[in-house]
């Protein structure tokens, strides 16, 4: 079952919704069926309720009214019948699983157990003391008693065997199980034959005392089974009747309470697994609609109401584990269908169905109902890949997500045992995706087409409405190239960028010519305007032809310049006559004084460098493929640099006329009656005053605006840091970022770059010291540190604009890395950080040379195919003596971290090697991962080494992290077979260090979360029995 959402208590899923009408899913009959089946399971309920599920009913009641869409006068009346229908016949389905510990009665020392069984209906609360020292023979009648194998000669006994209880009132009844030694009469001799100690002859003397074969009592377990669960699992205590023995040893025992003969038409007409696919496929699709964030980030995530009747209901009709994960595949895929949703979702269903997969446990009819679901499913998916343009728009957020998700589903679903089995002949998911992807490819492209098609069809017009069209061809072909391949490449191994590029270019290639041929020499300056940027978006479309891999045809825009020659002329008349106006215009307007403070050339020369520029542009632009006609275009252009070259050279002598008015020659003439001293300090010494001077002035000016806009950048961030958290970062920083876009436009247009640079730098430095300020003024929550770190990273685009504004390495002072870490920490959520500390841990592991704990030595390897983990623990060696007889008794414990991501996989334990300290294990260790898993940040392997302690806690000799995303195995194709090849690890043990953790601080400071005082509460215990010092 799906844990459930937190919702504050005495709420209802959906109570901020609007009703909404679900009764189009069923039909009205089938839904009131459906709701009797649901009211009679929450009526009937049994059980104790466990801590995560609803226990008030009438929530429940309420719950599934809304979810039915059914109002009060209806919830009424059907409330009614079903209360006026049989009540079910209560069972316990108890499992007697193993002992352990028990008595040895026998002269051997061991026994031969077995177990009596049964309800007990009269178990009041004054009498109940007195009944559970009595044997199940005295209490309940010999026809309800239930009687286990002999299981000979063990005092570890194991059974697995299972049998149904009936009872009427759980307040009442309650459950007894007394185990017994087997005696079979045997002669003396024999005893003494397997005599082996003294204990045994006491045995033989009490034996003969006793009644031929009777049995010797071993202990009991009574309980009440309104204290029981739904489902229950674990060890019990035996109890005696006397306090001769109290340690009897325990029993493992299973239970689940169910019904029998249920009364309501749903049970009595369909089969217990279709009842309960319709309950989960109404509650769920209920859950998605009143998903707050919208279905498609509904992650499958049921709230506490909705577990808790699907729990019920599979507990009740006594589901198998399999057939519950065949309801919610077959409900959640149906579904997807309907109401999109996260399609990570599936996958659990897929793992599970994969890993319990028996085709014999399905009927006939339950076969092809799961071979259609994923014929369905397949088609469904390949319709959504085929749109994905539409159905994935980046736009949307996660969707990048979304569409890698749904082909890991299809990828997983296509390679199971049960759909291979089933979906015969087997479809071929590549082709079809390929297949799909083609023509979806041409579907976008013709709707653009006739999106963009110009209301006035004039030359002009079809040539910007081409332009345009090209734009989203080659906006789309970059998002292929950038984005979606990496997708399709990962998960499919199909190269959609290529797919894609062959059919738009040929879609391109034919429309535009199709559209040109009307083009001749006599066109207008507008449509040879228009022709030239269609020219350049083809020029940029034909370049991407260097990302293909390998083709094996000519592309059809390979000539594509030969379509353009008519309009050629249009385009080297323009930039001609662009060139001539701008130098006539320079000049002309000139009025020969310095342009700006610091330069000492004036207008013209900025004007006729952009003629220069111009051209060059033009030349690099055209980029035209035909040798003969391209030297044709560069005579003409050569001609036009002539034109500008002579003006510009005009332009230079006239700045030049001081060094023409020969100052030297001036100075060795006045030299008999002007000392040179004097005469440096009148020209050229007083000139650079002058200029200093300025440099100073300007710099003043510079402080005086920074200091102008400092405050008003300081008190922006002062009202970020105090506005709600409840409000988005980005939000948030909206303020302050109109504030800077305002002020820096209007100096950047107002001041040189070089000016202009000097006052970003100030005003970095000061943006940099208000953010830590504002960051050390309290413990900061989450949501605050996102804020801040929102505006630091915002407002380092913004200072570098790209690369218009501060370089990088101006920006990343040690004030920045210092403030950018700390803020990525704070903001971080708490499993980001748990993350974090294990990849610390993990580069402490590779930094570490030192032996001084002790090594572990291992061998890892993955198995893509299984999606296994095999790790064999070989040996320790060196480790530190923790026992007082200066040795140890090792052994290693096997974690997979971090625990959120890997919630399912248990721990695993070595043996202990007694007296110890090089102690060679030689053991092997299976653990179920998904690759991707293995990939996440601090994904690691922690092999803790314990001394064994029999009386206090164990020992801790020391840990080591190995890194999953390193595994041997994890990026190949196929298994490697010989696990013998595969290198052995030597991993140096390490102690956690005792001085404070900033990661681990963070986490404490946390006091709300769980799971990030669990983990802190585990990593101080470990570092109390640390033997670090510092």
């Amino acid at each position: 079952m799906h844990a459930a959402r937190e919702t504050p208590a005495g709420t209802l899923p959906g109570d901020e919704s609007p009703e909404m009408d679900l009764s189009h899913r069923f039909t009205k009959t089938e839904l009131t069926l459906l709701y009797e089946e649901v009211l009679y399971t929450i009526l009937y309920r049994l059980g104790k309720p466990e801590h995560q599920h609803v226990a008030d009913p009438q929530e429940l009641y309420a719950y599934v009214q809304k979810a039915f869409g059914m109002d009060a006068e209806e919830h009424r009346v059907i409330m009614q019948q079903v209360k006026e229908l049989e009540s079910p016949i209560f069972c316990l389905k108890a499992t007697v699983k193993e002992a352990k510990g028990i008595l040895g009665k026998d002269v051997s020392g061991f026994s031969d157990p077995y177990c009596l069984l049964g309800i007990d209906t009269k178990s009041q609360e004054p009498a109940l003391k007195k009944r559970m020292k009595a044997v199940v023979k005295d209490l309940i009648p010999e026809d309800q008693i239930h009687r286990t194998q002999v299981r000979s000669q063990t005092l570890s006994p194991v059974w697995d065997e299972t049998f149904i209880l009936e009872f009427e009132d759980v307040e009442t009844a309650s459950f007894h199980l007394d185990m017994w030694d087997s005696d079979v009469v045997e002669s003396v001799r024999h005893k003494l034959g397997e005599l082996t100690d003294l204990h045994g002859l006491k045995r033989i003397f009490k034996d003969a005392r006793k009644d031929k074969g009777q049995d010797d009592f071993l202990g009991n377990v009574v309980l009440r089974l309104k204290d029981l669960h739904c489902w229950d699992d674990r060890w019990y205590q035996l109890e005696p009747r006397t306090e001769t023995y109290p340690n009897r040893g325990q029993c493992h025992l299973q239970f689940l309470l169910t019904h029998k003969k249920r009364a309501t038409t749903s049970s009595r007409t369909q089969p217990s697994y279709t009842v309960h696919r319709h309950l989960l496929q109404q509650l769920v699709s209920y859950e998605i609609l009143q998903h707050q964030a919208g279905s498609i980030s509904w992650d499958g995530e049921l709230s506490r109401h909705a577990s808790t009747v699907l729990y019920l209901h599979a507990t009740q009709k006594d589901l198998s584990d399999f057939h519950q994960v065949m309801a919610q595949w077959l409900a959640y895929s149906k579904l997807y269908q309907s109401l999109e949703f996260n399609s990570s979702c599936l996958l659990h269903q897929i793992t599970s169905i994969e890993y319990q997969w028996a085709q014999e446990r399905l009927r006939p009819e339950q076969k092809a109902e799961l071979a259609e679901s994923f014929q369905s499913l397949l088609t469904y998916g390949v319709s959504l890949i085929r749109r994905y343009r539409i159905i994935f728009p980046l736009s949307v957020p996660r969707s990048m997500e979304r569409l890698q998700s749904l082909l890991r589903v299809l990828v997983q679903m296509c390679k199971m045992k049960a759909f291979h089995e089933l979906c015969t002949p087997n479809p071929d998911l590549p082709q079809m995706v390929s297949t799909a992807l083609k023509s979806g490819t041409t579907e976008w492209f013709h709707m653009k087409k006739q999106h963009l098609k110009p209301m006035v069809k004039s030359m002009e017009e079809n040539g910007k409405a081409l332009s345009r069209l090209l734009l989203e061809v080659i906006g789309d072909l970059q998002q292929c190239q950038k984005i979606w391949n990496k997708f399709f490449i990962n998960t499919l191994k199909l190269n959609v960028f290529f797919i894609a590029y062959l059919e738009l270019e040929s879609l391109v290639a034919e429309h535009v010519q199709e559209q040109l041929r009307e083009v001749d020499s006599s066109m207008s300056k507008p449509t040879a305007e228009s022709l030239f940027q269609l020219y350049m978006n083809l020029q940029e479309l034909y370049r991407m032809k260097d990302f293909l891999p390998n083709r094996d045809r000519p592309l059809a825009l390979s000539n594509f310049h030969q379509w353009f020659k008519e309009a050629v002329p249009q385009w080297l008349q323009k930039a001609y006559t662009i060139a001539l106006e701008r130098a006539q215009r320079a000049v002309q307007m000139d009025q020969l004084t310095p342009f700006g403070e610091h330069n000492k050339h004036s207008t013209s020369t900025v004007d006729l460098s952009t003629c220069y520029a111009q051209i060059v542009k033009t030349w690099q632009q055209l980029s035209w493929p035909d040798p003969e006609e391209a030297f044709m275009i560069m005579v003409k252009l050569v001609e036009l640099c002539i034109v500008v070259n002579n003006i510009k050279q005009l332009r230079l002598l006239i700045l030049r006329l001081p060094s023409q008015l020969d100052w030297a020659h001036l100075e060795q003439r006045t030299g008999d009656v002007i000392e040179q001293q004097q005469f440096q300090h009148t020209l050229h010494y007083q000139l650079d005053s002058t200029v200093s001077c300025l440099d100073h002035e300007i710099q003043d000016v510079v402080q005086a605006l920074a200091t102008k806009l400092e405050k008003g950048i300081a008190r922006h961030i002062q009202e970020l840091s105090s506005c709600n958290d409840s409000q988005e970062p980005e939000d948030s920083i909206i303020p302050l970022m109109k504030f800077l876009e305002s002020e820096l436009q209007y100096l950047n247009e107002h001041l040189v770059q070089e000016n202009f640079k000097s006052l970003l730098a100030l005003l970095w430095h000061h943006t940099l010291a208000v953010l830590s300020a504002a960051t050390g003024q309290q413990v900061p929550s989450v949501q605050h540190c996102r804020k801040l770190h929102c505006a630091l990273k915002s407002l380092e685009l913004c200072f570098h604009a790209e690369g218009c504004g501060l370089p990088l390495e101006t920006l990343h002072t040690s004030t920045f890395l210092s403030l950018e870490t700390h803020l990525d920490l704070c903001s971080a959520t708490s499993r980001k950080l748990i993350q974090k500390y294990f990849s610390n841990r993990i580069q402490q592991q590779r930094d570490t040379s030192s032996e001084k704990y002790g090594v572990v030595t291992i061998k890892a390897l993955y198995r893509p195919s299984e999606q296994k983990l095999r790790v064999e623990v070989l040996n320790a060696a060196n480790l530190i003596p923790l026992d007082s007889n200066g040795s140890s008794d090792p052994f290693v414990q096997l974690t997979l971290e971090p625990r959120h991501e890997f919630p399912e996989v248990v721990a695993r334990t070595t043996q202990c090697k007694r007296n110890e300290l090089h102690p060679l294990f030689d053991e092997a260790f299976d653990f179920l991962i998904p690759p991707e898993k293995c990939q996440q940040e601090g994904a690691c392997l922690l092999l803790t080494v314990f001394d064994y302690d029999t009386l206090g806690a164990n020992d801790l000799e020391g840990e080591a992290f190995f890194p999953l995303c390193h595994l041997p195995g994890l990026d190949a194709k196929e298994d490697q077979a010989d696990t013998a090849r595969v290198p052995q690890t030597r991993l140096p043990l390490t102690h956690p260090k005792p001085t404070a953790d900033e990661i681990l601080q963070l986490l404490e400071s946390r006091k709300g979360d769980k799971e990030a005082q669990a983990f802190v509460k585990l990593r101080k215990q470990r570092a109390k029995q640390s033997k670090e010092t510092q």
